[in-house]
């Protein structure tokens, strides 16, 4: 006996918009279960994890900060799946840019200029890209698999922004702790509102959606990218060049990474630290496929994803739970969307293999 998975002849578009409700119905429900096996009353725990942050504004504004780089790297990732290059390492590009978009103001941090900080988000964004196409060259030129370039080069970018705040880029007045110099006053990314501290990376985010949105709806580029992602054969009769989306693809989705490291640092943080992300990079792939790889559907997504950040950290305080719950809600919500995906393009069926079974009768 085995199991089988069988590609169904038509597939429900009801069920493909649902999908993503249906992922995230089930995540809560498994949530709730998870917090009753912990000895905590589901319904107050889910409360805190999915309701209380929304009450108050300064949460809100919280909510923006975490889903501006969900958003923008999503965005990027995006494009990378639906033209079929797969790209993971958008933590590193994420890391990569926060640290080229550093430069002037940690290395010329007595430098004061209104174009200083226009300088860091360009750099950011070169920053990201080139590291993305480091696994777009090795793809193209040595036809290298682009999932573990990608990701072993997120490991690269951690470990050398460790050694440079620890080293090199480490402030000289701040007491032996392994940070930058803090950012001069025009290379911190500007609030949106007065009523809090969500910054500037939230109308990027939206911005570079609505941009992707339209690429993909109404140019050539975007139709492209979706029929070398269906079919490169196809794509290649049109005309249309696989290598050359690799490189586009990639550089767009490593922009954007760049793009939110560097809004991550510059807008929250204020100077470089061991640690810059809570693991933005790899949600975000939770993020892209939730929005169904739509960027308009992305915007959704990525709130959901921050929601759960921003109520993670409230649970901890809360109601006493680890900081690991974030990750559980997050890996079971990428579970539940794969597998309602997954069902709905395929049925599955047992296999009794009767010939085996024969085999063995006459054997004996």
């Amino acid at each position: 006996m085995r199991i089988e998975l069988e590609k169904r002849s038509r597939t429900s578009g009801l069920f493909q918009v649902l999908s993503p409700l249906l992922a995230l119905a089930l995540t809560v429900l498994f949530g709730g279960i998870m917090f009753a096996l912990l000895g905590k009353d589901p319904v107050s725990a889910l409360y805190s994890f999915f309701i209380e942050p929304l009450l108050e504004v300064w949460s809100l504004h919280e909510l923006a900060i975490k889903a501006a780089p969900l958003i923008l790297i999503a965005v990027g990732l995006s494009l990378c799946y639906r033209s079929n290059n797969w790209n993971i390492g958008a933590e590193g590009q994420f890391t990569i840019g926060a640290m080229t978009g550093s430069i002037l103001p940690v290395l010329f941090y007595e430098w004061h200029s209104p174009l200083l900080m226009p300088l860091m988000l360009l750099m950011g964004m070169a920053g990201g890209a080139l590291y993305a196409a480091i696994p777009a060259l090795l793809k193209t030129r040595f036809n290298t698999n682009e999932i573990l370039t990608s990701l072993m080069l997120v490991y690269i970018a951690q470990l050398l922004l460790d050694w440079l705040v620890r080293g090199p880029w480490r402030d000289p007045q701040g007491y032996n702790f392994p940070q930058s110099r803090s950012y001069v006053t025009e290379a911190v990314l500007p609030e949106m509102l007065t009523s809090g501290r969500a910054h500037w990376g939230f109308a990027f985010a939206i911005i570079a959606a609505i941009g992707v949105w339209f690429l993909m709806r109404y140019t050539l580029k975007g139709f492209e990218v979706v029929v070398l992602g269906q079919s490169e054969r196809a794509g290649r009769f049109a005309g249309f060049s696989s290598k050359g989306m690799v490189w586009f693809s990639m550089l767009v989705s490593g922009a954007l990474a760049g793009l939110a490291g560097i809004s991550e640092v510059s807008g929250s943080i204020g100077h470089l630290q061991p640690s810059i992300s809570p693991g933005y990079g790899f949600t975000a792939i939770i993020v892209a496929f939730l929005g169904r790889l739509n960027p308009l559907g992305i915007i959704a997504s990525g709130l959901v994803l921050a929601l759960t950040y921003l109520g993670g950290e409230g649970a901890q305080l809360s109601i006493g739970v680890s900081d690991k719950v974030t990750r559980v809600f997050q890996g079971l919500l990428l579970f539940f969307v794969l597998s309602c995906d997954a069902l709905i393009l395929y049925k599955v069926r047992i296999v009794f293999d009767k010939s085996r079974s024969l085999l063995k009768g006459d054997a004996r």
